[in-house]
């Protein structure tokens, strides 16, 4: 039996998805295909095989190191892996053993940027066909599976906002090397805070036709572009979908801006807050509503009341459990300089109708089918498919245990309510200690991503920062 078979996924609809996807292969004469999986941070990591290798990967996989799996953001391994049980009681993971990469030929896509190749986002696996529990894109499809048990599919858009830059010098001299790198030295492409205006827009439209003209081509859903208030920062927008796919379309999005801007002389950011002058910190709004999984309809509408009261339960469990879903929603410890009153950024868990200072924002109103939530607590540098999946848990846990999300706040700043975490080592103490999130996600899980992250935290109060040196180094 091939590895798809032995996982259970060898049925019709995957047969006839690797059969349009051998014929786009051959019909686009494409010499290779990369096939990529979202690792623990949401960064695609992978291996690229000449075209004629795919149609026996997409039967068996390709195998790579679990080590992938047990990196920080440094890109080191953070797990004793030569320890039994790899640092996890699971003899699956001892010695930088070997698990495998399925890809979903439902992702395929041509690359714009690079014609001669292919691009499939792919599913982790142990070779008895066991789903790899650390894989996140799995993670997320179960948390879909049990809201699809209880009668709901998840729909989302995507509010984006990142930094873009020209590049002036990329830093790859020998002296330059490290773990992690030098960051490139960059140029602004505007001086920032008009808001929409046009003629800033036009400073940057160069470089954001090229994005457009790929992201398009590559099939993913753009809505709209827009100049945000700080320099250099842009908006990208995203039409809604279902289940699985605003999280790919995340990933791929993420991944395409960032090397079409590098093939054309620019550095796309997606970290939160950059060390420049006047900058603006960059938030990740995810908008995101329920589906009646018999009617069809949308489950946050009312005719009556401005959210259904299935829709007022499941706000009231993302705020129930806001200050621990903070360790995946803003998985960085930069992105904690975000929440800031005042600055059009959420700082404690609230909802409103319309306001932009609140962590929840709800939209529409009586009768509007496409009632719907806007979270604004996340990072762009979050994991789509833990950002997601946390939602559904802590949604899910309001519409059971039928929560009272209280008033709307007029006043978000000033309304009495938790405060967010002011770290990710606060975010990461929430966390481990909230029985939904672990029920939802898993002990494994969760007790390995805290640890994943504590790493990162320890390793950073090693470092003597900018900030210590001016502060202390004359005065004492």
């Amino acid at each position: 039996m091939s590895l798809v078979e032995r996982a259970g996924l060898w049925i019709e609809e995957r047969k006839a998805a690797t059969r349009e996807a051998e014929r786009r292969m051959k019909a686009g004469e494409m010499s290779v295909v990369r096939l990529a999986f979202a690792d623990q941070h949401g960064v695609l990591r992978g291996k690229t095989l000449m075209a004629a290798e795919v149609d026996a990967a997409l039967k068996n996989g390709v195998g790579f190191t679990t080590t992938m799996l047990l990196k920080d953001t440094s890109h080191r391994t953070v797990f004793p892996v030569w320890q039994p049980g790899g640092g996890f009681s699971m003899k699956e993971l001892e010695g930088a053993a070997d698990v495998v990469m399925l890809p979903d030929p439902t992702t395929f896509r041509a690359l714009p940027w690079a014609p001669h190749s292919g691009w499939m986002l792919c599913d982790i696996y142990f070779a008895d066909g066991r789903p790899m529990p650390l894989c996140t894109r799995q993670v997320l499809r179960r948390t879909l599976s049990t809201l699809a048990d209880r009668g709901f599919d998840f729909v989302a858009g995507l509010e984006v906002e990142f930094h873009l830059f020209k590049l002036e010098k990329a830093r790859l001299g020998p002296g330059d090397a490290g773990q992690p790198g030098e960051p490139p030295d960059v140029s602004l492409l505007n001086q920032g805070y008009q808001y929409l205006t046009e003629q800033r827009y036009d400073e940057m439209d160069p470089i954001l036709e090229i994005l457009r003209t790929n992201l398009v081509d590559l099939g993913l859903p753009l809505r709209s572009l827009e100049v945000e208030f700080g320099p250099s920062q842009v908006e990208f927008t995203f039409r809604t979908g279902i289940g699985l796919e605003p999280a790919d379309t995340m990933v791929l999005f993420r991944s395409a801006t960032k090397q079409i801007a590098q093939r054309n002389g620019f550095h796309a950011t997606f970290m939160c807050r950059p060390r420049l002058a006047s900058v603006m910190s960059s938030g990740w709004h995810l908008h995101q509503s329920l589906t009646d999984r018999k009617t069809h309809a949308n489950a946050f509408a009312d005719a009556n009341e401005t959210l259904s009261t299935t829709g007022r339960h499941y706000m009231a469990g993302l705020l129930e459990h806001a200050r621990a879903a903070a360790a995946f929603s803003t998985p960085t410890l930069n992105g904690y300089k975000r929440y800031r009153p005042f600055s059009l950024a959420p700082d404690r868990a609230i909802w409103g109708r319309d306001n932009r200072g609140v962590m929840v924002r709800v939209l529409g109103g009586p009768g509007d089918p496409a009632t719907h939530l806007e979270n604004r607590v996340g990072e762009p540098a979050a994991n789509p498919y833990l950002y997601m999946a946390s939602q559904i848990v802590c949604g899910l846990d309001g519409i059971e245990r039928q929560l009272d999300p209280g008033p709307s706040a007029d006043k978000p700043y000033e309304t009495r309510a938790p405060l967010l975490p002011r770290s990710l080592a606060e975010a990461l103490a929430a966390l481990r200690e909230n029985e939904v999130l672990r029920a939802g996600l898993g002990d494994f899980f969760v007790d390995y991503y805290t640890r994943l992250k504590q790493a990162e935290i320890d390793r950073f109060e090693l470092e003597v920062s900018d900030w210590e040196q001016r502060e202390y180094f004359s005065l004492f």
